[in-house]
């Protein structure tokens, strides 16, 4: 694995967060929404529960979007910016059977902040390895999701299963058309097999 846990949790954090602002709607719509948010990803420190704080957690959305499109250098000076903003402060921690490791704001920073700051940390690993590769976006036509590829050969390309699922299953009905124009039978009828019988394919 080319990061640590700590760097592969927060950037797929980011990844989610800004999923969450896709082509089938909002799913940070709510307070519900949000606190679902910080327990899938473990987010410690003072919570406020209430608009204000889901409102500054939407509002990161479209700024960590942009992490996912700027070239190395400019996203060097946005990272160094969300730092700044965030008013980081380097502390080692250790919680909830973690090591001790770095935090970057107090426990009472704001939500928004300390995802911020969490973030930016993240993405200068990445710049720090170059592997801004690893942060793409999904490879499906119809869809804007970004993913974050920690798999050992880089081989990821989409941001679910179920967008995997759906171009593998798009591409095997444009084959069979082809080969009924061409008069060839299709596979599935050389082999008997019906279209369910696919292998499920994987992000």
């Amino acid at each position: 694995m080319v990061f640590t846990h700590h760097t592969g949790g927060a950037l797929t954090a980011a990844a989610d967060l800004v999923n969450t602002d896709s082509g089938d709607g909002d799913r940070l719509r709510d307070l519900q929404a949000l606190d679902a948010f910080v327990e899938r990803h473990g987010y410690p420190g003072v919570r406020a529960h209430d608009e204000a704080e889901l409102a500054a957690v939407r509002s990161l959305r479209p700024r960590f979007r942009r992490l996912w499109a700027l070239p190395p250098d400019e996203l060097v000076a946005e990272v160094n910016d969300m730092f700044q903003a965030a008013r980081a402060l380097p502390q080692l921690v250790e919680h909830d059977g973690w090591g001790y490791h770095l935090h970057l704001t107090v426990p009472e920073a704001p939500l928004a902040d300390r995802i911020l700051v969490e973030v930016a940390m993240a993405v200068t690993d990445v710049v720090r390895a170059e592997a801004l590769d690893r942060m793409r976006v999904c490879a499906a036509e119809d869809c804007r999701d970004v993913l974050v590829d920690l798999s050992k050969n880089r081989s990821r390309r989409y941001c679910s299963a179920a967008c995997s699922n759906r171009v593998n299953v798009a591409a095997y009905r444009a084959r069979q058309r082809v080969d009924e124009v061409e008069g060839t039978p299709a596979a599935s009828e050389q082999h008997g097999h019906a279209h369910a019988d696919l292998p499920e394919a994987h992000a």
